[in-house]
């Protein structure tokens, strides 16, 4: 078992100059990709993707919870099963975590979330929102019920797969080398970029808690890419890739358990060589999110889907979310892509825009907006686009599964 943190050496690879490269088109493929909405249309899809990424990362850890399902917890509205219902919190209380990621680094941009206090604070917070029989863990050995107690570090031997993690009482020392060496401010260039990938693997090898170490990961990486800053992020996610090759991930992440072959894998314990690898497979993965993402965010192509929900819609081949809607008019499609390419548009405005007759555009305009098609801080104030899982499923195709039950 691992007692000294020059054990977990390298903690950053070495020799690949792909990995450079390959870093550099990350970055500028973001970037591209915050390009493409108005900031306010953005903000939409980044609230969407919150909940797409709780998704994934709880389905990662073998917990399927739909998003339809975890929008219908966000409005209070639970399954009467209680193991359905404790997932649905689960999901929320992945989702509550990245909120409130990001209101702490927007309060505190100099952070340091290597740091085992931040590490420690993700997995509370998380934790405090679970019920009782989510924060218990079985001991394969002696098949005793442990308690996770919320964001404490753990006292106990883990064995994951063949990987036996550091050993408890020297795990202050292994965080401590973790926070120094990947501290945000400490890297330049695309280094960061890659430093993150690396901190990724490092840290779950760390295994610094009795459950929860993936999920608390995945936190810990957005808060990393939020504070780089990587433009676009937020209208990807890195946990939808990981779930969609599952198997692949948790290979890579295996392979990256290696020590080091031989004299020229390195000069750490640990191998050099599969340490460059799980950071390709992970920069990888970035890159096929980005190209799903920025395929669909393309203007044309939304406004197309759009329209096409909105034909659908109003010849009945789908359904609407409430009974009394079970049509709309055409006129919507303008409505919505107006509020699509403006951002925020007034009432008045959408009135024009619409062509309709001011009383019968009001009842449309009213119809968007109990739908949740629209939203709006106030009562008469400027509405913008929103994305309820029933109409996201038709704007943004193979997002997240259709709804099966």
């Amino acid at each position: 078992m691992y007692r000294n943190p020059s054990e977990m050496e390298p903690l950053l690879p070495s020799g690949s100059p792909d990995l450079e490269d390959m870093a550099r088109e990350v970055v500028c493929r973001s970037s591209a990709l915050g390009g493409q909405l108005h900031s306010v249309t953005q903000q939409a899809v980044i609230e969407l993707l919150r909940m797409i990424n709780s998704y994934y990362s709880n389905l990662i850890e073998g917990h399927s919870t739909h998003p339809v399902d975890i929008e219908r917890a966000m409005h209070q509205d639970y399954s009467s099963e209680p193991a359905k219902r404790d997932l649905q919190k689960e999901s929320l209380a992945h989702i509550n975590c990245q909120r409130a990621v990001e209101l702490r680094l927007r309060d505190a941009p100099d952070l340091n979330i290597a740091d085992s206090d931040f590490i420690s604070w993700l997995h509370r917070i998380f934790y405090e929102q679970l019920s009782a029989e989510l924060r218990q863990v079985k001991d394969e050995k002696t098949g005793e019920i442990v308690e996770v107690k919320p964001g404490e570090i753990r006292q106990r031997k883990v064995v994951v797969a063949r990987h036996v993690g550091p050993s408890s009482e020297h795990l202050a020392a292994f965080l401590d080398h973790f926070s120094t060496t990947y501290s945000p401010w400490r890297h330049h260039g695309v280094m960061p970029l890659i430093a993150i990938a690396a901190s990724h693997h490092r840290l779950m090898w760390i295994h610094p808690f009795l459950d929860g170490n993936g999920r608390v990961t995945r936190l810990y990486t957005d808060a990393c890419f939020q504070c780089l800053p990587l433009h676009g992020y937020g209208l990807w996610n890195i946990s939808r890739g990981l779930a969609r090759q599952r198997e692949g991930y948790m290979a890579a992440l295996s392979y990256a358990d290696a020590h080091r072959y031989n004299d020229y894998d390195g000069r750490g314990n640990l191998s050099n060589k599969a340490l460059v690898a799980f950071c390709l497979f992970f920069l990888t993965t970035c890159l096929d999110q980005i190209s799903f993402m920025h395929g669909l965010l393309k203007l044309d192509g939304l406004l197309d889907r759009i329209n096409g929900y909105v034909s659908m819609r109003g010849a009945k081949l789908i359904p609407g979310p409430k009974p009394e809607y079970k049509s709309l008019k055409q006129e919507a499609a303008y409505m919505l892509q107006e509020a699509l390419l403006r951002g925020e548009v007034g009432r008045g405005d959408m009135l024009r825009v619409s062509g309709l007759a001011e009383r019968t555009g009001r009842v449309l305009l009213r119809q968007l907006l109990d739908e949740g098609l629209l939203v709006s801080d106030s009562p008469k104030g400027a509405v913008r686009l929103c994305f309820p899982t029933h109409v996201a499923c038709h704007l943004f195709p193979h997002l997240y599964p259709a709804q099966t039950t």
